[in-house]
């Protein structure tokens, strides 16, 4: 193919990743792109969030992974990266910057731009590219579409948009009802205003002279090939069976001869013979490759330059399960399989890091966020994996001889009754309130915290606000460590048996805290069994049996009445832990118990912990 000819490829492709806070409808809005560019066929059955591929982004309702898709729109090839909206997957976000030449940025009608808007909109804007600013959901009765669209423009303001970019062109869209207008009062049918915009205002991708090169910025899995290098061709061309070059991020070269190449079409994928700079691309034929390698025609060729990562803030432990109850749920348990599987996680996830330590069974693990190693660790348990985590750690860095830790701008939004208990808790906490903003749709309270503060605040605001409470935070700077900061009040009931709960012990259990368990249930010693009160821990026996005698008969177990016990999910288990504390996750189970089982042993550390 001759280079008029890719260039004339290029000039009918768009690039553009869509970009928003979390839940304000970015899933929605590229199935209705799909269905009206004429992706599905008439009597096909069309999913509900179609790009939302893991059984985990289902579930939680939130876009976890970036994944690519192409749409065919008026003779031009639209390629649409769906982007997570939560701050804790952020690098899926920052790497694809370099794939698009412009962004849909995504916002509630209602809720106006969130921390996660703001911080995406700062990494498009660093690396130049245009921008589109879609209002969503501007049909809602409390929909406030104007203060929305000035409200965009402030932060267009605050992040030093150059003149070109705070010029973006503004629409007003229904995802869920399927139009997007150039004005509010507009006919409100369907995307054709969008198609039409991003054509326009999106540049066609450039196109470097030259053979053959692409920056590897994503990694997908093919059944019958095996890994796929994703990225965006940004000179000369390629074909299926060409000898190339990976030019690896340690200073190596490789030979790989391609075994597949593949276009992104709707929502699968085709193979093709050949494809031209400008388009996205999936490559296969590698053993090995990670994503911020470089592709390359010729072996001499210069590795090109990948995105900045933000760096991680938090750290957990991962352990091997080394509990009385270990091996019996799961089917992958040593250590080299745990060690496998995260090594695993990082060829495709850029922004955890896993070190090893002097024990062989225990892992260290760096991410942006608990939810980032909470959806991790899910992920593993649905695998098979049986495995231990501590709760997180902040991770310190020593500045001028003073030592910092992370701190982050968090915006809360509650109901006005609400607002006394989520403030009491902030403070609790060691936040500062900055701003405070009262709206139609409740309070908006600005603040800048700790990380380690913030740590469990989103499952505490769950509970304070009946659900109704909404929080977003990004990541604003290192400064010096301020105090002690407690966040569970509680103590817990602690096992000091092993065997199976017990309607009548578990009845007695009950009147001295919350129980996390129910009857039937195998226990063991050191296992968490509920909450106490008081702050102390304290031992309970929740295994012993009714014992019978001529005064007492069987039947009269039947008026034990237990509440229902307190069931954890995962994020919420790992944010509750204690420092001494783990929670045991296995396919089946969510376990709490103690680091060291044995009662005497815990009894004689405290004792010694308190004398030193």
């Amino acid at each position: 193919m001759s280079a008029t000819a890719t260039l004339a490829t290029a000039e009918k492709i768009r690039n553009i990743a869509i970009i928003a806070h979390v839940d304000h409808g970015k899933t929605t809005l590229v199935d209705c792109l799909l269905q009206q560019a004429g992706t599905y066929r008439e009597n096909q059955a069309v999913p509900e969030r179609a790009m939302d591929s893991m059984d985990l982004e289902r579930e939680k309702g939130i876009t976890i992974k970036a994944k690519n898709t192409a749409i065919q729109w008026n003779g031009y090839t639209i390629n649409i990266v769906d982007t997570p909206g939560h701050a804790d997957f952020g690098a899926e976000v920052e790497r694809v910057m370099k794939m698009v030449d412009g962004v849909l940025l995504l916002t509630d009608a209602v809720g106006g731009p969130q921390a996660q808007t703001r911080w995406v909109l700062r990494k498009a804007l660093g690396h130049g590219l245009k921008t589109i600013c879609v209002i969503n959901k501007v049909d809602r009765e409390t929909s406030r579409a104007d203060w929305v669209h000035d409200k965009v423009l402030e932060l267009f303001l605050d992040l030093e948009a150059s003149e070109d970019q705070f010029n973006a062109p503004f629409l007003y869209a229904s995802a869920k009802n399927g139009w997007a207008d150039n004005k509010l009062d507009g006919p409100r049918e369907n995307m054709t205003d969008l198609f039409e915009t991003i054509v326009e205002h999106v540049p066609a991708p450039q196109v470097e002279e030259g053979e053959f090169r692409m920056l590897v910025s994503n990694i997908d899995w093919d059944d019958f090939v095996g890994r796929l290098a994703i990225g965006r061709i940004l000179s000369g061309t390629v074909s299926n069976g060409d000898t190339i070059y990976a030019l690896r991020k340690n200073g190596e070269r490789q030979r790989i001869k391609i075994t597949k190449l593949i276009r992104f079409t709707g929502l699968g994928v085709t193979p093709v013979e050949t494809m031209g700079a400008g388009d996205i691309v999936g490559i296969a034929g590698f053993e090995e490759i990670d994503i911020g390698d470089t592709l390359a025609a010729e072996k001499e060729a210069e590795p090109m330059p990948f995105v900045t990562i933000d760096p991680a803030t938090i750290e957990m432990e991962f352990h091997v399960n080394d509990g009385p109850l270990a091996g019996k749920d799961g089917k992958k348990v040593t250590s080299r399989q745990i060690r496998e599987r995260l090594i695993r996680e990082t060829k495709s996830n850029i922004s955890i890091q896993v070190r090893d330590t002097d024990e062989g069974t225990r892992f260290l693990v760096a991410a942006r966020g608990a939810m980032q190693i909470a959806v991790l660790l899910e992920t593993m348990r649905r695998e098979g994996y049986e495995v231990m985590a501590s709760r997180p750690t902040v991770l310190y860095k020593e500045i001028d001889g003073t030592t910092c830790e992370p701190y982050e701008q968090v915006w809360v939004e509650v109901p006005e009754d609400m607002l006394g208990s989520v403030m009491e808790n902030l403070s609790n906490r060691k936040a500062q309130i900055t701003n405070m903003e009262h709206h139609a749709a409740g309070v908006t309270v600005e603040a800048e915290i700790s990380t380690r503060g913030l740590i469990g605040f989103e499952s505490d605001l769950v509970t304070l606000t009946s659900g109704h409470g909404v929080c977003s935070h990004m990541f604003l700077e290192y400064r010096p460590r301020s105090g002690e900061i407690v966040t569970r009040q509680t103590g817990t009931l602690v096992s000091m048996e092993t065997g199976t709960s017990m309607p009548y012990s578990l009845d007695i259990i009950q009147a001295r805290g919350k129980l996390f368990v129910a009857p039937g249930e195998d226990i063991y010693n050191g296992q968490i069994v509920g909450e106490c009160p008081r702050k102390e821990d304290l031992p309970v026996n929740p295994c012993k049996a009714k014992h019978l005698d001529n005064m007492r008969s069987s039947g009269n177990d039947k008026n034990v009445q237990l509440a229902p016990p307190i069931r954890f999910s995962l994020e919420r288990a790992i944010e509750y832990i204690a420092a001494d504390e783990l929670v045991e996750v296995t396919p089946h189970h969510l376990r709490l118990r103690k680091r060291i089982l044995d009662s005497e042993m815990r009894r004689k550390i405290t004792k010694r912990m308190k004398r030193d």
